[in-house]
């Protein structure tokens, strides 16, 4: 299967997996691109010299291209960027801010830059800033989305409209059907986070992997708007959240009750009440924990097998 970004990135399939906090260490990201896909490491969670060793192992563990997901919002991401430049890493997804900043630097370094976005317009600002491709991530999507609440399919034809460079898809894709429905709408490839963060090289804590496979439809929402919308399941702690929204509170107030390390104190540790546990929409179609190579496998099998019916 050859196209615009399995060339782009030298991979088998245009199938990225998301560089999420708290779930995409170096064991999902080597097991992805393995399986021909392009696995990201998630620097959002790490440490610098946490992500220093992620890369280290990754190298170790696959001789295929691998990225590192970036968001341009980390406090220490000077030391980010150096690492990943340090280590030799070819690919890195930046997200979260203004891809003016770091575009330049890194592709002075010679390395493949990719720029998420929510919206037409911030498309547009990427690819003028020089990155090589776009993520265009809808309102489906787990954890931090866009404000506009723009859909992927909606969200999909608009960017392709309005960019040159390649477009790839993100939020509510979870399976070959999707992936198919989303090339069909002008998407070159898919990034794909949900279902790899319920495998078993997923870094996740093993009661968020079980919590995501018992996701229904309506079981998450978008909140903390005020802040930075994150889509989340909804538990005792969004509960306490909405709770809070009714009496209309300032920023800080919700700041206060959002405290530090709500992601990693549910995602990562596994407190299914107090913790932030971030998944889009297409959780309810995840019914069970599998090996990210099988995964990945059914995801192009279903996609052969739907694309030759048409």
């Amino acid at each position: 299967m050859t196209n615009k970004i399995t060339k782009l990135f030298n991979i088998d399939y245009p199938i990225i997996q998301g560089g999420m906090i708290w779930v995409s260490g170096w064991k999902l990201a080597s097991a992805v691109s393995n399986a021909g896909g392009l696995g990201l490491i998630g620097s959002g969670s790490m440490y610098p010299e946490v992500l220093r060793e992620h890369i280290q192992k990754c190298k170790k563990a696959t001789d295929k291209p691998f990225g590192v997901n970036v968001p341009m919002l980390y406090p220490q991401i000077e030391e980010i960027m150096d690492i990943i430049v340090e280590e030799g890493v070819k690919i890195v997804f930046t997200s979260a801010g203004n891809p003016k900043t770091w575009t330049s630097f890194l592709k002075e370094k010679g390395i493949t830059v990719v720029h998420v976005v929510s919206s037409v317009k911030f498309a547009q600002k990427a690819e003028a800033a020089g990155v090589d491709a776009v993520v265009c991530e809808g309102f489906e999507a787990g954890g931090h989305n866009g404000r506009e609440e723009t859909t992927t399919f909606t969200l999909i034809p608009m960017v392709k409209e309005g960019v040159r460079i390649p477009v790839i898809a993100a939020g509510g894709i979870g399976n070959g059907r999707g992936m198919l429905a989303a090339m069909v709408l002008g998407a070159d490839g898919v990034q794909i986070g949900s279902r790899f963060a319920a495998t078993i090289e997923s870094s996740a804590h093993e009661n968020f992997k079980k919590t995501i496979v018992n996701v229904k439809d309506g079981d998450t929402h978008l909140t903390l708007k005020e802040l930075a919308p994150v889509r989340l399941v909804k538990n005792h702690f969004y509960n306490q959240v909405q709770e809070l929204y009714q009496h209309n509170p300032t920023v800080e107030e919700i700041k206060e009750l959002l405290g530090r390390a709500r992601a990693k104190k549910g995602m990562f540790e596994g407190d299914l009440d107090n913790g932030e546990l971030e998944i889009g929409q297409i959780a309810g179609i995840i019914h069970e924990i599998k090996p990210a190579a099988q995964v990945l496998k059914e995801i192009i099998d279903e996609f052969n097998e739907v694309k030759s019916t048409f």
